[in-house]
């Protein structure tokens, strides 16, 4: 297995078991039976933590899809190099920075945490070309 690779499954399995967290707050605040009940308006809002772990989640799948091409493509081309492994390490951190500083409300910090995962991102596209 790449590196890269290594770090796509390591990505993957953050993003799979993100939704744990939330859930078992909307089970501590509507109850089991609540929290399996079809969505409604008069439904107890999850805390606040819990909301923003949602959208940091849907967050990391909307770039998973972006990351994982990525690095398929370049184990598809046979092409591995200390920066591709490198951006790809680079990336799982900074998607479990944005995960916790989203979680705990810290605006700055998700906005940083994004850019790095993007500027990851970016080195493996280019590297796909031969450009980085």
């Amino acid at each position: 297995m790449t590196p890269e690779l290594f770090w796509l499954t390591l990505t993957v399995i953050l993003t799979g078991l993100l939704w744990i967290p939330y859930i078992l707050n909307r089970i501590s605040i509507r109850g089991l039976y609540g929290s399996m009940a079809n969505p409604s308006r008069s439904d107890k809002p999850h805390s606040e933590w819990a909301t923003r772990l949602m959208f940091a989640h849907d967050n990391a799948v909307e770039n998973l899809v972006i990351f994982a091409p990525l690095v398929l493509i370049l184990a598809e081309l046979d092409y591995s190099t200390k920066a591709t492994a490198y951006a790809s390490a680079v990336y799982f951190w900074a998607r479990l920075a944005h995960l916790i500083v989203y979680t705990m409300g810290l605006p700055v910090f998700r906005t940083l945490a994004f850019t790095v995962g993007f500027a990851a991102q970016v080195v493996l596209a280019l590297a796909i070309f031969k450009l980085a």
